[in-house]
């Protein structure tokens, strides 16, 4: 029996699956394994925990005494429950988390054990780094990294299998101090942005002393028996299936959508959101996805920095409970060809500390040109930076989302609805008499219901759409790290607002009233961003023609989307708002484009070595099969147009097997060339050579699939895959 048919086996003979129930309400376990306020409150003096307070939410010096304190409080609630080790966490530039180990024992000068954990500890550690990408900052033999804590994401306690461990959030940087990780350019975007965005509320509201960015992240996601996916050397090796023939059903009568959740995948979801309500992760929604086996699950919106922990932890999560469900998780954006990849939906705002949500019009229609003003100036920003966000969101995965006719395509474009188009277009109008202009636009935008409530219909072609009260970044994929494009967003509106800022303080200095000063502002705003804001579908051809002739970019893949960091406006946004040096602008640059060959090699290689080692030897057995009955058939003398089905089937496979021979060979010739190239060359190569003849092995292989006995193919099926429970 071949391993597709001990695959099924072992799915067949499943043990029905045990439901873990909660005990007790959600509130009473959430956050139980989050050093958070309530663990504070109970292990800090009021005082000390008071000075933590304004280190987490005012951005106060933490200093070495407060530290210690800190690292005795963490201890003792830790070894009460049950930990033994502690760890820095951190986010390289792989894309997944990173940790290392050390227990609290130690001994102490007189040889006795004890438990150990300083402010030195919390606050600095030096993990080896020379094996993490870092796009040339220093030399693999240059091992030293330090990772410093980051005190705004709470310290939370991994269980793994009853084994408990202290993780602290920190940062990842060089020697020298250059980063090295998503985290450290996000917490220096979110500064910036506040620092910006501060100056324009306090035009409306002078009792805003504090700006924050919000992110509600949505995980799609697929499921499958552990016992296929092991089946299956693409799934193991690169995450989607690089084989493998359309199911004769797919997605094609959308019963999967919201549909019943199976029983198998219900447990599952249970287990997954206890756990995650005991690291504080706020989990609300769940559901079946459109493509059969594929799901979503969304929490509650949260700060930005928090939000990106906490989607990171998530993804650890799910892989570890779903292997005690003898499942496994996909994140891949395209794991399966014919049916819907995967995305991740990015939902920003900015809220103030008095509780005001800026891209919420609320429910005091007579103070919202601020909603305006901060609505007007994203879309500007979208507008001027179009380019550095979608390379923010590239990858080798996500390249088979972007344009595929199932996510939004590779070009941006803003979509804001009915109502917002009508004021919009009613400001950029204008009107000889400003002042009447201001009145008329407030009366208008007085119309408007809250568009927290839905007031247009949604766009699903829109790479970035304003949903009511935020803006969703649509063209995310699965596998990203949110981190990449908040730090984008929030660079970009920070650049933004500061311009916008002393625009108006230039009007006003010429005695120009502020809300007419204002007024005037976004008129131009509006008209210069006008191109890049589209209400119809995203998936057209007329829509790519009309984009072209609006002049907008269109990057098709990540070599050419990565290409805007080499761009000198690119550069200048970086530097000037603190984020990234131009050296380590180009060293992330560098990492994607090396991170991106390296996957298309790693993929390329498995899909030969499957086509070679598997389907060739079962594609010759069956031609031999064939030969051998067409040579019994002459012997008997028989008329050829007997056995003339028999011989073009064998003329047929042999085709394919000569394609599958021929292109695999030359395959490794081009990545051999590739390989000895520079980084974007080796990459354009990938692209432009390798993949199309990646489509080719694969189209000559799927092609034997139905041509060969069913219980011969080596490989699970496609229905297999998606339907098996």
């Amino acid at each position: 029996m071949n391993n597709r048919f001990h695959a099924l086996d072992a799915v067949l003979h499943r043990q029905k699956v045990d439901f873990k129930t909660l005990d007790g309400r959600v509130s009473e376990i959430f956050g139980c394994n989050v050093f958070g306020e309530k663990a504070m409150e109970e292990y800090l003096a009021p005082k000390l925990h008071k000075k933590m307070q304004s280190v987490i939410h005012n951005g106060a010096t933490l200093k070495i005494d407060l530290a210690e304190h800190i690292a005795e409080a963490m201890r003792k609630w830790a070894l009460n429950k049950g930990v033994t080790h502690y760890a820095h966490w951190f986010q390289p530039l792989t894309g997944r988390t990173a940790e290392k180990h050390d227990s609290f024992f130690t001994l102490d000068q007189d040889g006795k054990a004890i438990e150990e954990f300083g402010g030195g500890t919390l606050v600095q550690q030096e993990p080896d780094g020379s094996s993490f990408p870092g796009g040339g900052l220093r030399s693999t033999f240059e091992a030293r990294g330090y990772t410093a804590w980051d005190p705004t994401s709470p310290a939370f306690i991994l269980d793994v299998d009853n084994q408990k461990t202290l993780c602290i959030p920190t940062i990842f940087v060089t020697y020298g101090g250059q980063s090295l990780d998503y985290k450290l350019p996000l917490l220096k975007s979110q500064k910036f942005l506040e620092k910006a965005a501060i100056d324009v509320c306090q035009l409306f509201d002078q009792q805003v002393k504090k700006v924050h960015v919000t992110l509600g992240w949505e995980q799609e996601y697929f499921l499958l028996d552990d016992a296929l996916y092991n089946a299956r050397p693409d799934l193991v090796m690169t995450g989607r299936t690089l084989l493998g023939r359309f199911a004769p059903k797919g997605q094609q009568l959308d019963d999967h959508y919201f549909g019943s959740i199976p029983e198998r995948v219900y447990a599952y979801m249970c287990d997954l959101e206890q756990e995650c309500y005991k690291l504080g992760i706020p989990v609300r929604t769940r559901h079946n996805e459109v493509a059969p086996s594929q799901y979503e699950l969304a929490p509650i919106y949260e700060e930005v920095n928090v939000a990106v922990d906490h989607n990171q932890l998530l993804m650890d999560i799910m892989e570890r409970v779903a292997l005690r469900h003898k499942l496994r998780v996909l994140f891949h954006e395209k794991p399966y060809a014919g049916v819907n990849g995967s995305g991740k939906h990015n939902n920003w705002s900015v809220a103030t500390d008095t509780g005001k949500n800026l891209l919420s019009p609320g429910k005091n229609p007579g103070k919202n040109l601020q909603f305006l003003t901060f609505f007007v100036n994203t879309i500007q920003a979208v507008y001027k930076y179009a380019d550095v966000l979608r390379a923010s969101v590239t990858s080798a995965s996500n390249d088979h989302r972007l344009g595929a006719n199932e996510a939004p395509p590779a070009i941006i474009s803003v979509f804001i609805g009915e109502a917002l188009t009508k004021v919009l277009n009613e400001i950029e109008k204008g009107t000889d008499d400003m002042d009447s202009g201001v009145k008329k636009v407030l009366n208008l935008l007085s119309e408007i219901p809250s568009l927290q409530q839905d007031n247009t219909d949604r766009n699903r072609t829109s790479p970035f759409a304003f949903t009511g009260n935020k803006f969703e970044i649509r063209m995310a994929g699965s596998t990203i790290n949110c981190a990449a494009p908040m730090t984008i967003m929030n660079m970009i509106v920070g650049k933004q607002l500061k311009e916008f800022y002393q625009d108006i303080q230039i009007l006003m200095a010429n005695d120009m009233s502020q809300d007419k000063a204002i007024l005037t502002v976004l008129k131009r705003y509006i008209h210069e961003s006008k191109s890049i804001r589209f209400e119809g579908d995203g998936y057209s051809q007329e829509w790519q023609d009309e984009a072209q002739r609006r002049g907008l970019s269109n990057f098709p893949d990540t070599p050419a989307a990565l290409g805007a960091y080499k761009e000198k406006k690119a550069r200048d946004l970086f530097v000037e708002s603190g984020v990234l040096s131009e050296e380590e602008l180009e060293a992330h640059y560098e990492v994607q484009l090396e991170a991106y060959s390296m996957k298309l090699e790693i993929e390329s290689r498995t899909q030969a070595e499957m086509c070679m080692n598997q389907v060739l030897p079962v594609a010759l057995t069956y031609q031999n099969l064939l030969l051998d009955n067409v040579l019994a058939l002459k012997e008997l003398e028989l008329n050829e147009s007997l056995y003339s089905a028999q011989l073009d089937l064998i003329k047929e496979i042999g085709g394919y097997i000569n394609t599958i021979k021929t292109t695999a060979y030359q395959m490794g010739e081009v990545r051999e060339k590739a390989n000895e190239l520079e980084s974007l060359k080796a990459a354009r190569m990938y692209c432009d050579v390798v993949k199309p003849l990646m489509s080719q092995l694969r189209e000559a292989a799927d092609s034997l699939e139905p041509l060969i006995e069913d219980s011969q193919w080596p490989l699970v099926k496609y229905y297999e895959l998606l339907f098996r429970r």
